[in-house]
């Protein structure tokens, strides 16, 4: 960079990206900050499919209309009402401005595939994907002068009175500082550093696997919350969903994810079911199954499903475990057959009418007499072969972070930090006090990340 930057944006996944363009078009000169080689930039981003928007008739791909107060409430419903109104309210607002924002800026979306048709009318997917989006936004900003380094982590954020002095950070061997006017993180939690997470979570932690990117690992909020800037929620609540338990420790990413769930009985190493897996459609409950999992033993559960519902969900990248009978099926996944055999027929006894069945919304095929109960879906498992895919606790990201307001500034205890603001994970915990909807990590980086971008260019000039 011919001059030092007015802008340095930590981060290069959606909400860095979004800060780093909207500043560049307000006239900063913005220098982008990426932990990751650059075949692996754009964080959890990469692994995204789509984001939640708000819109109040058909908007490019979307269907229908999705109000302000649906998408509230049914944010509500997940996180149980612990967020913050305020934020929440801005950030679901904000979205139905950000689908043509992004198109401008490169963007392509495309309908609902099968598998996914429960999310037509409030998600709009990616053409190409997460990596596509994250390709599109480096075009861009590229387009717009921003320079970006890569293998770039940053060490620390001087803190000096109300203001971030400096930026230490080391590439490709070397150290370096810089001194911005503004500075912008959107370095995501820190799930990837397992003592971090084991600290929070306990022994059970080593068991996870971390579903997104290796290099978010916390060092510039730990590097923060310990100079004072003010945290945000629980380090115990992260976006953590049932995977395939063949998935690798890092970075396995949206093809790992089981959407299996509500067609099946998810079982634990004894061959008994723990939870009602019909609760409610999909995308508002699969990122509950990651904590479900990791509180059984060893961090493991099962499904079982059989022929006719093979077909009716969005597969792992890895095949499904397959048998001809219940008992085969058991010892090939190291279960008990008797015991599976035994659940399995308690279920389909509990089994009653199933003309009703509708497998992309909530259709009150329900059990009757069983407890746990499956309240919608819940069709007899009898129909060989049958199938089955083990489950593991996939942690996406974590929502301890730093506390911002509706201009996406951080603060210590003596007040605002006139130069610094924070987007997407890294301050997503001020919204999402536990649990997840689709989408929606997508929604607050885009939001966020724009706001972020605004205020630190106008800061800087």
């Amino acid at each position: 960079m011919q001059a030092s930057p007015d802008v340095v944006v930590i981060g290069g996944g959606n909400a860095a990206l979004c800060a780093a363009i909207t500043a560049a078009e307000a006239g900063a000169r913005v220098l982008i900050l990426e932990t990751a080689p650059e075949p692996y930039r754009g964080g959890n981003s990469r692994h995204t499919r789509n984001f939640r928007c708000m819109h109040r008739g058909p908007l490019g791909p979307l269907t229908d209309s999705y109000s302000e107060d649906e998408y509230l409430a049914d944010l509500m419903k997940v996180t149980d009402g612990r967020t913050d109104d305020t934020l929440a309210r801005l950030a679901i607002r904000t979205s139905e401005e950000c689908l043509p924002w992004m198109e401008a800026r490169g963007v392509r979306f495309q309908p609902s595939l099968s598998g996914t048709l429960s999310l037509a009318r409030t998600n709009a997917f990616f053409l190409g994907g997460g990596k596509s989006l994250v390709n599109a936004y480096y075009r861009t900003a590229a387009g717009l002068g921003v320079e970006v380094l890569y293998e770039a982590a940053v060490t620390h954020l001087n803190l000096d009175g109300d203001r971030i002095a400096r930026v230490d950070y080391t590439c490709r061997g070397q150290s370096h500082s810089v001194s911005p006017m503004s500075v912008v993180v959107a370095s995501g939690g820190f799930q990837a550093d397992l003592e971090w997470l084991t600290r929070a979570w306990g022994a059970a932690a080593k068991n996870f696997l971390i579903r997104g990117t290796p290099y978010n690992r916390g060092v510039v909020l730990a590097d923060l919350l310990d100079q004072g800037v003010e945290s945000v929620g629980d380090p115990t609540q992260c976006h953590a969903v049932a995977i395939d338990g063949r998935a690798p420790k890092y970075d396995g990413g949206i093809v790992t994810r089981l959407d299996c769930v509500p067609f099946s009985i998810v079982v634990n190493r004894d061959a008994q079911r723990f939870y009602d897996e019909g609760e409610d459609v999909w995308p508002k409950r699969y990122a509950i199954w990651g904590r479900l999992v990791a509180a059984q033993p060893q961090q493991v559960g099962y499904v079982i499903i059989d022929a006719k519902s093979l077909e009716l969900f969005m597969p792992s990248v890895f095949p499904p475990i397959k048998a001809d009978t219940l008992e085969d099926l058991a010892q090939k996944m190291d279960l008990p057959p008797a015991a599976l055999r035994e659940t399995v027929d308690e279920f389909n006894a509990a089994c009653g009418d199933t003309s009703g069945f509708h497998p992309t919304e909530l259709d009150g095929v329900t059990t009757k007499g069983l407890e746990p109960p499956k309240t919608n879906w819940a069709r007899p498992i009898d129909t060989p072969p049958y199938y089955g895919y083990s489950l593991r606790t996939g942690v996406t990201f974590t929502y301890l972070g730093l506390k911002v307001d509706e201009t996406a500034q951080c603060s210590t205890a003596d007040g605002p930090i006139r130069n610094l603001w924070a987007a997407g994970e890294t301050m997503a915990g001020s919204i999402l006090g536990q649990g997840y909807l689709a989408g929606f990590g997508m929604t607050i980086g885009t939001v966020f990340g724009r706001i972020a971008g605004r205020e630190a260019a106008a800061h800087a000039s």
